[in-house]
């Protein structure tokens, strides 16, 4: 069958984006243009923690009817949180539709985040923030984008901290709910056996009545920062480093090069350039990997790997011969050719993938209004040259990289 979705609009500014599947699980959620980048340093974690706490009481259920109203027929609840986005969304076998929709309304407007339910939440959330911190191969890439988004929205830890945490109450959830959990700023998205009118008659019933308007700070481009260079002893008896550099975002074409250069270098597969430089060959390492992390205004591309300390000079030497050697070389047709087959290969494996399916799709409407099928990535990502290729590497060369290692 043809790749296909559905949308529609709602009276009250509300996108719906539907794909359907013949399983008899069905994933249905919402995503809110909402994350951490929405915050000012007062309020520093609040979207995540009205993530978490969305689900702890609204105006007609407890957090314990909440928490059974898809567990009881088998389904799930989950939620995430990023720099610019929230979703949350349920799992569900299909023939509870009605169940799951009118559950996501009844958190997008009535959540009321009752303050001993904050209380216990506040005190799960301080802990998550505690464990990152005994995990340095996390740590490092928060600490590199506080540093490289300095002063900026983009570069604050999601989980916030403990000094704001403290101090967000019922009435800041609420604020923050209302003022960006509203239908213009929303899609909701659903993966699954259920016919499209069928669907929009559920949103306009348990969505409808949704009028509020838009409140958000302005979101500032990040300035570009001088590079820098820095080590931070934390007593680790291995060291965790972070290459990187700001780049463009995600409405630039030039972000199917990138995606392309991202996996040739050190992406999943074992036979990346880095992997093979890194750790194949001389065993400096066991993780290295990179990644292209693309914002509405911005993006930021990290090579991250973990050594001992006495390789972490010899494993950014090799780094950067990897991509100078891009940079200044074209790269042959014949590697070029074998590199989209794998990246185009990996991306038809991804649809296997439901849950990331699902939430795709309402990422893709939230931010695109339009949702791109494989076929159409895989020719964006063909279509690549390898002069692009070179520009990219260009872009990331080691004379603009920032390091940061915690060591």
């Amino acid at each position: 069958m043809a790749f296909q979705y559905f949308s529609h609009t709602l009276s009250c500014g509300l996108r719906i984006v539907h794909q359907h599947s013949d399983s008899k699980v069905a994933y249905c959620g919402v995503a809110v243009n909402a994350g951490s980048r929405d915050e000012d340093a007062s309020n520093f974690g609040i979207a995540h923690f009205v993530e978490h706490t969305i689900f702890k009481g609204t105006r007609r259920r407890k957090s314990w009817h909440i928490i059974n109203r898809m567990e009881r027929i088998g389904g799930e609840l989950n939620a995430y949180t990023s720099k610019e986005e929230t979703i949350v969304y349920s799992i569900f076998p299909c023939n509870y539709y009605d169940r799951a929709i009118e559950l996501m309304g009844d958190l997008m407007q009535n959540s009321i985040f009752p303050r001993n339910e904050l209380e216990k939440e506040r005190e799960v959330v301080l802990d998550e923030i505690d464990s990152y911190r005994d995990s340095p191969s996390d740590a490092v890439y928060d600490d590199f984008e506080d540093y490289i988004f300095e002063g900026n929205g983009l570069g604050h830890n999601i989980l916030g901290n403990e000094s704001t945490l403290e101090k967000t109450d019922s009435v800041d959830c609420m604020n923050f709910l209302k003022s960006l959990y509203v239908p213009e700023n929303m899609v909701l998205f659903s993966f699954g056996n259920i016919d499209f009118d069928r669907l929009c008659r559920y949103a306009e019933k348990y969505f409808g009545a949704m009028n509020h308007s838009l409140i958000r700070n302005e979101r500032i481009t990040p300035a570009v920062l001088p590079a820098f260079n820095k080590r931070i002893s934390i007593d680790s008896h291995q060291s965790h480093t972070i290459y990187g550099v700001p780049t463009f975002g995600m409405y630039d074409s030039r972000k199917y090069a990138m995606a392309l250069l991202n996996n040739m270098l050190a992406g999943p597969g074992m036979n990346s350039l880095l992997n093979l430089a890194l750790r194949e060959r001389r065993g400096y390492v066991y993780t290295v990997e990179s990644s292209s992390t693309l914002f509405s205004d911005s993006g930021l591309f990290t090579i991250y790997f973990g050594c001992d300390d006495c390789h972490v000079k010899s494993c950014l030497r090799l780094i950067n011969k990897s991509i100078d050697d891009i940079a200044l070389n074209s790269i042959s047709a014949k590697a070029l050719d074998f590199a989209k087959r794998q990246y185009t290969g990996q991306l038809l494996l991804s649809t296997e993938n439901r849950e990331n399916s699902a939430i795709t799709l309402g990422k893709s409407m939230l931010f695109f209004n339009r949702v791109s099928s494989i076929d159409e990535m895989a020719e964006r990502i063909t279509s690549v040259t390898s002069q692009e290729i070179m520009d990219i590497a260009q872009i990331i060369a080691s004379d603009k990289a920032s390091i940061l290692t915690l060591c």
